[in-house]
């Protein structure tokens, strides 16, 4: 199969049967084996009643349905599970992005080799102060932390090898960080298309502001994850070892330095406990302790991880002879 297409959608009834026809026109003109895969978020509306419509004239439609709404990341959690195609293209459901794209996005995976292919919604239709405005300053944050220059990380619209999205585990609202999890995983070959931007046709945005405060803070779980995940006593270890050194020697210091203030010059000088200095250097001590012991427990845990020893393997060679 070419392309599995996954769709995850809340509350999307108008727009599912034109977005269902106007996918249809594209992959019949372009001759491509296909699966349109509708993810229904927990709709209230009869999107549910729409896909099964849809999937009675057209074989290719599948669907799933979750009891409640979960959100974006897992909806699209189980629909790479279920992904059959050579590529796997994801958008939204809300007509915001445009099937047209889907041949360019398809030869830039098969043609050129890249493993994932991001959209760029260049020009937005979107509202310029609650939207435009923060989510440039959100991409921005991105590239700086993540080292991927992309310029819209959070667009719908993306292309996929088909061991990309089986190899990377999408939770929480990990969906905006795609991109970041795929390089991790080892897959470096990330590209970046200008994609057409639709303005919105039936319904309201489902996102809110909230979704820049959890992203920023979502991004610093992941880049940590990604570097630490395997390793927590590198981190944790070394900033502990620092602190409680960097405590240390100042304790040492301000000890003969009252030592040498009583016995040398035999001048009277402050108590220890009388210097504010001292408190920091403990802190500084204890902190670097308590680091220290948190990234011991981390290999603790670690070592009895299910996770601890799995790795992407590209390929093997003469392993049964």
């Amino acid at each position: 199969m070419d392309i599995t297409l996954v769709i995850p959608l809340f509350n999307e009834q108008e727009s599912l049967p034109e977005l269902h026809d106007w996918i249809v026109k594209v992959m019949m003109a372009n001759n491509y084996s296909y699966e349109i895969l509708f993810v229904d978020d927990g709709s209230k509306d009869e999107s549910w009643a729409v896909i099964e419509s849809l999937a009675k004239s057209n074989p290719a439609v599948k669907g799933i349905r979750f009891q409640r709404n979960y959100g974006k990341s897992p909806a699209l959690h189980v629909g790479f599970e279920a992904a059959k195609g050579r590529v796997v293209i994801t958008m939204d459901a809300d007509l915001q992005d445009s099937p047209d794209e889907i041949p360019e996005l398809y030869n830039m995976i098969v043609k050129e080799g890249y493993d994932l292919v991001s959209g760029w919604k260049q020009k937005r239709y979107d509202n310029a102060f609650t939207k435009n405005l923060p989510s440039k300053l959100y991409n921005y944050t991105n590239r700086v932390i993540s080292g991927i220059k992309l310029h819209d990380m959070n667009c719908g619209l993306k292309a996929y090898k088909n061991k990309v999205v089986k190899s990377i585990e999408v939770y929480g609202e990990m969906h905006r960080f795609i991109p970041v999890m795929a390089k991790a995983a080892g897959f470096s070959k990330i590209g970046e298309k200008v994609v057409q931007h639709q303005a919105r046709k039936y319904g309201v945005s489902k996102f809110g502001w909230n979704r820049f405060i959890n992203g920023f803070l979502d991004l610093l779980t992941i880049t940590f994850m990604s570097k630490f995940g395997k390793k927590p006593m590198h981190f944790f270890g070394l900033l502990g070892t620092f602190l409680f050194l960097l405590g240390f020697g100042f304790a040492f210091y301000l000890g003969l330095s009252k030592l040498y203030h009583t016995f040398v010059i035999h001048k009277v000088a402050r108590l220890l406990t009388e210097r504010p200095s001292f408190y920091l250097s403990l802190t500084c001590m204890m902190l670097g302790s308590m680091m220290f012991l948190a990234g011991f427990i981390g290999e603790l845990i670690l070592r009895n991880s299910t996770i601890r020893n799995t790795y992407l393997i590209e390929e093997k060679l003469n392993l049964n002879g």
